[in-house]
């Protein structure tokens, strides 16, 4: 038997928890530790990701019900170290060992990381120890890819609403309609954010109802032309009960998104789509249902740069001409001196009086007249117009011909 390393693992560079996205390097290092002389023909890393897909029954007999597929999105290998000797082999002396490694991820859109009821989208590195007898060993670590999904994007902000009535009763025992109608002002939300909902309930009917919400996720697989669907309930709300003959309106009503995987669209055999479903729960009937659709994306939504950009797209305004118009440094404003004549400016600024000569006119200094200047009373408020003979001119001044 082959002697058995005390520790081998990965370790990837600062990202165990963050995500990576396309064309990202993804670094790190393969850790092992022996405690004896161990020869090794090569150490090489594989790097895989794909979409599967598998469902169907158990057992040999329903081998032709099975239900796989699978997609590559990622495939790439390398020998982090191999046997420079003409023996074949490298020696790693007693005691631990690091070897670097690194690669990109391929620049096209990778699929995010998903693990569902029948599918799931999966990442990983393989590490391979080859040995001149014995077996290899293997160690492998996956880790998380996102495709980013920016909910800014023109087609994530328009609004969405949808209406739909029902009447409750068969034949001649109709006891009135149900309407209900609802709207979200965009389709575009991230992890962590709350969805406002408006909706009008409207009871016709002789029943209590019950207003509620909810978002759905659900989870399409494909095989051949074969479909299989997963739905569940992510999030909900209620309202309050709508007694017959009234109504009930939601001005924003606000469901918060949970944390959950984002909208899977790019791949061919796994969708992961999400709906805000406003319904009404109709005691002793079916219950009355809109679903508007929704995306969950990663690049969170920025109201003030989404609202400029949509409305320069809306009206087609070129700003680029003010680049031009601008100079680089805008100039200094030319000095007053500079521009009048010193005849104009004599005499638009006629020479004012001293202080000393003010105060021997006064009597006393200056500065009293000034403090009780600032400390008068202000005027008596009055409806009546002060100047009354302005009024009058002004009003005989303008005239109107028919």
């Amino acid at each position: 038997m082959g002697v058995r390393l005390k520790s081998f693992g990965i370790v990837l560079d600062g990202r165990d928890l963050s995500s990576y996205s396309s064309g990202e390097l993804v670094s790190g290092q393969l850790l092992l530790e022996t405690g004896v002389r161990l020869p090794v023909i090569q150490l090489r890393l594989e790097a895989k990701g794909c979409a599967r897909v598998h469902w169907g029954g158990d057992g040999p007999a329903t081998e032709a019900t099975r239900h796989r597929d699978e997609v590559v999105y990622l495939q790439q290998r390398q020998v982090v170290r191999r046997a420079a000797d003409d023996e074949g082999y490298f020696t790693l002396q007693p005691g631990k060992h690091k070897f670097p490694f690194s690669f990109h991820l391929p620049p096209g859109p990778l699929v995010t990381s998903f693990s569902g009821k029948y599918g799931s989208v999966k990442y990983w590195v393989t590490a391979i120890l080859e040995r001149p007898c014995g077996t290899s060993q293997v160690v492998t670590r996956e880790f998380s890819v996102t495709s980013q999904i920016d909910v800014n994007a023109p087609y994530f902000l328009a609004s969405v609403s949808k209406s739909i009535e029902k009447t409750i009763g068969c034949w001649l025992f109709t006891s009135g309609p149900i309407s209900l109608s609802a709207k979200i002002e965009r389709s575009g939300f991230c992890n962590g954010e709350a969805i406002p909902i408006y909706a009008e309930f409207e009871n016709c009917s002789s029943r209590l109802i019950m207003p509620k919400a909810a978002i759905f996720q659900t989870q399409t697989y494909l095989e051949n032309e074969k479909t299989k669907t997963f739905r569940q309930i992510i999030a909900n709300v209620r309202g309050n009960h709508v007694a017959s003959g009234s109504t009930e309106s939601w001005n924003g009503k606000s469901l918060k998104i949970p944390p959950v995987n984002p909208s899977i669209l790019d791949c061919s055999i796994i969708r992961v789509e999400y709906s805000l479903a406003v319904y009404v729960h109709i005691p002793g009937s079916k219950k009355l249902m809109l679903e508007l659709p929704i995306v969950i994306g990663t690049i969170p939504y920025n109201g003030f740069g989404s609202r400029t950009s949509s409305i320069s797209g809306h009206f087609g305004l070129d700003m680029s001409w003010l680049q031009l118009a601008l100079p680089e440094q805008p100039e200094a404003p030319p000095n007053y001196a500079d521009v009048v004549s010193e005849e104009d400016l004599a005499r638009q600024f006629p020479s004012l009086p001293q202080a000393d000569d003010l105060e021997h006119e006064f009597g006393s200094p200056i500065f009293a007249y000034i403090q009780e200047f600032r400390f008068q009373p202000p005027p008596v408020y009055s409806e009546v117009d002060p100047n009354p003979a302005f009024s009058e001119e002004v009003q005989h001044e303008v005239s109107f011909e028919i």
